[in-house]
């Protein structure tokens, strides 16, 4: 049950990533999620600049990655008192699993990809906003590049 609480801490932390994201600015305040093409057409239609889409993504990539790198393992570790290795890996997998997922269907398949929330006007064209070689990008990452980042770590603190 604690790794089911922890891994909707986690999809929460996500969720106020993106509303944080676009609250000022909307969609094009995370503008840096969205594909070149979409970043290039915004920049051209003067709703941002690429400088400014380097600052979102500096900021974004420290906000998504930290708790995912820092956070996780410090419940494990610290919280659930964990100190096998196997039992970590485990434990870090399956709350990392819970934030991905929710990532991939919620934010992903419906937010992103059934409501207008991050639609950005004159970009419309360019839909939709996260292709297919995009999402199998992203559940790579989910399945196969996460879980190896939490072997590393576990390795490390056994």
């Amino acid at each position: 049950m604690i790794l089911i609480i922890e891994g909707l801490a986690m999809c929460f932390i996500l969720l106020i990533v993106c509303v944080v994201g676009i609250a000022n600015k909307g969609p094009v305040g995370l503008v840096c999620f969205y594909e070149k093409d979409v970043q290039d057409r915004v920049v051209e239609l003067g709703l941002t600049t690429k400088q400014e889409i380097k600052r979102s993504t500096i900021i974004a990539a420290i906000a998504v990655t930290l708790p995912m790198t820092i956070l996780i393992p410090y419940m494990v570790y610290k919280i659930n008192g964990v100190t096998d290795f196997k039992q970590a890996l485990f434990q870090m997998i399956v709350i990392s699993l819970i934030a991905n997922i929710f990532d991939r269907l919620f934010i992903d398949y419906y937010w992103v990809g059934k409501t207008n929330a991050w639609n950005i006007p004159g970009t419309e064209d360019l839909k939709p906003y996260i292709p297919t070689s995009t999402l199998i990008k992203k559940w790579i990452g989910t399945l196969i590049v996460h879980p190896l980042v939490f072997f590393i770590i576990a390795y490390i603190m056994r």
